[in-house]
């Protein structure tokens, strides 16, 4: 590059530092530059290269000029791809930043120098300006050796450091470590760097914010360590911490430790008489994303506020764990709980997260129990739609809205027919769901049933129609094993005659003369005279009706007192439709008060409706035509014993 090339580069960027409000200047691109980007007024920021050119022999006095007005208008500066070669130049840089610079934020990105550079880079920060201190990407290339660091005369108040490397494999632990255990600022930060240790301070430390994020630190971390005094935060998330117990004795000797992260471990608490002691100025607690169960709960800070145990694997909230009076916000997600926690050991709690659990049919007592809870995050868990969970959606509808994410968090998973329907839409009807309310009402219908079929029984006489037919079908069964050759029934009578013993007179002096002693052969079934000695009544009503062509029933108030006269009715009223016969003949001898006929006559009561039947005259003028009548009913001619027909002669 030539000599007039190389003063016109420098004019250009000299106009641009004089112009950082503006930030309108080009990128130069030059061999073995830093990479630079600085920090205007208005928070901007802008990348220009070459600055350590400017610092050499030939431009010494400019490159003096232009550090005052970096320094007089900067706030932030970042600086990247810093190694061996230019590291030196880096050092020249910050030492021209004096007190009472605007300089107040550094960030270091890619450096890859030895220990010796690296420590010079952090005393020479330390002595400048600089409040904030970010170095992202460090490979440290050479062995670590002691150093005594003045911490002296500072204005720094954080340092963070991301990707730390050290490639050095043999050097002692308290020469690394010690540099950062024990500088004096507010907030330290060393993450993602595969740190496995850290010290304890050699004297009572300024840290109140300790990032320890994403390393291989151990439960050997700050044990008996009584120099975080001044300790509220402390993050140690993505770590390899094991035991939480040990974790709480770490904390027990921090006066003034607030909160706690410690997610994403390899903690769990087995509860075993194992004794837990936390500080008691801490106020929160995360514990999520680790292996912890129901002990978990035997080993809380008692003064906790907020407690974060999502992602573990709980399966309830013991009921005799010892009481957080403190604690308003539970985080209970994406654990194994199968109902909602109780408040009897959190009788402050406002706050609660039960989300993607195990849930199906939340218990409809949690507000009761939980008068304080303001909120209930209880969506995405598998919830069964069932008369159990109506309890807990009439809930929702008197919380006045605490149910967060409803309803579309809340959704049937069980039964499969219900799949994907908001709890909202899911409904039964009272008696659905109402135990007592379903057995009050299935007693009651089985007792109007059964006092319905009671009475019907007892109106028609059904025991006494059972009764019959039982017997109808024993006689028959009798009469078909005991006399094969009587299957085949021969009619032996014209007509049975069913009558009251009352109007045995009408029957003996006027229906049998009449027809036996008239015209034509008529033979009549009479029980005084036919019934055959030794059989059942009923046996041998069955016969009679059986081996005759009709049968007829005489009709009159003492007819329907009789209860044979109701055997004889009914047994003929079953041949009726047993053989599709038209074989009853009614004789009405006495007109019968409807009112005075039984309820289980009811058959009787349809024959007299339906059937048509002959009426007794009391004219004697009209009897001629009432016996032909009656004649003409049954007329038929019967095989007699002997082989010949009624009427038939030799």
């Amino acid at each position: 590059m030539t000599e007039n090339m190389r003063s016109l580069r420098n004019f250009f960027l000299y106009k641009c530092l004089f112009a950082l409000t503006f930030w309108n200047c080009v990128s130069l691109s030059v061999e073995n530059e830093l990479f630079t980007s600085v920090s205007n007024e208005d928070g901007s920021d802008k990348k220009i290269k070459s600055l350590p050119l400017l610092y050499t022999n030939s431009h010494q006095s400019k490159a003096n000029f232009d550090w005052v007005v970096l320094q007089n208008t900067t706030e932030s500066l970042s600086l990247s791809e810093i190694t061996n070669d230019n590291v030196k130049n880096l050092v020249a840089l910050l030492s021209n930043f004096r007190q009472g610079s605007r300089l107040q934020n550094l960030t270091l990105t890619n450096v890859s120098v030895d220990w010796n550079a690296l420590i010079e880079t952090f005393q020479t920060v330390w002595h400048s300006p600089i409040e904030y201190f970010n170095v992202n990407g460090v490979t440290q290339l050479s062995n670590i050796k002691s150093y005594d660091f003045d911490y002296s005369g500072t204005s720094m108040k954080a340092v963070t450091m991301k990707k730390v490397l050290i490639t050095d494999l043999y050097f002692s632990q308290n020469d690394l470590y010690k540099i950062f255990a024990d500088m004096n600022i507010a907030a330290l930060t060393i993450a993602e760097s595969e740190m496995i240790h850290m010290l304890c301070p050699s004297s009572d430390s300024p840290f109140r914010y300790l990032n320890f994020l994403k390393n291989d630190l151990t439960d050997l971390l700050f044990q008996k360590c009584d120099k975080l005094i001044h300790l509220e935060t402390l993050i140690l998330p993505k770590n390899k911490f094991e035991s939480l117990s040990k974790v709480s004795f770490m904390t027990s000797r921090m006066k003034s430790l607030k909160y706690l992260d410690i997610s994403s471990n390899l903690l769990s608490h087995d509860g075993a008489d194992v004794q837990c002691q936390w500080a008691e100025s801490l106020t929160e607690l995360d514990l999520s994303s680790n292996q912890l169960t129901d002990a978990v709960f035997e080993c809380l800070p008692v003064n906790i506020r907020k407690l974060h145990l999502q992602n573990n694997h709980i399966t309830s909230v013991p009921k005799g764990m010892a009481e957080l009076k403190s604690l308003k916000e539970l985080n209970l997600a994406s654990n194994r709980l199968a109902d909602l926690p109780g408040c009897s050991g959190f009788t402050s709690l406002e706050f609660l997260n039960v989300e993607m659990n195990l849930i199906l049919t939340p218990s409809a007592d949690f507000f009761q129990s939980c008068p304080r809870v303001r909120e209930l995050q209880a969506g995405h868990n598998p919830f069964k739609c069932s008369c159990e969970l109506q309890d807990f959606i009439r809930l929702e509808r008197q919380s006045g809205g605490k149910l967060f994410g409803w309803p579309a968090a809340y959704v049937c998973e069980y039964p499969e027919d219900l799949q994907g329907t908001q709890l909202k839409d899911f409904h039964l009807t009272e008696l659905a769901c109402n135990t007592v309310l379903l057995l009050v009402t299935a007693l009651l219908l089985t007792l109007v049933l059964v006092a319905v079929v009671a009475f019907l029984c007892i109106y028609l006489d059904v025991p006494w129609y059972v009764r019959m037919t039982w017997q109808w079908t024993q006689t028959k069964r009798r009469a078909w094993h005991s006399h094969p050759e009587e299957r085949e029934s021969v009619l032996q009578f014209h007509a049975f005659i069913s009558y009251s013993e009352r109007d045995s007179l009408w029957v003996k002096n006027e229906l049998i003369p009449n027809l036996e002693k008239g015209e034509g052969c008529v033979q009549l079934c009479q029980h005084e005279r036919n019934f055959i000695p030794g059989k059942s009544i009923v046996e041998n009503i069955i016969n009679c009706i059986e081996k005759s062509y009709k049968s007829i029933f005489v009709l009159s108030p003492n007819f329907v007192q009789s209860e044979w006269c109701h055997y004889e009715l009914y047994f003929a009223h079953h041949k009726l439709f047993s053989e599709n016969s038209n074989s009853l003949i009614l004789i009405l001898l006495e007109p019968i008060p409807p009112y005075i006929i039984p309820a289980r006559y009811h058959k009787l009561k349809a024959l007299m409706a339906k059937r048509t039947y002959l009426e007794w005259p009391k004219e004697r003028s009209k009897r001629p035509l009432f016996w032909a009548n009656l004649r003409a009913a049954i007329r038929i001619n019967l095989l007699m014993a002997d082989g010949k027909r009624c009427g038939e002669t030799d």
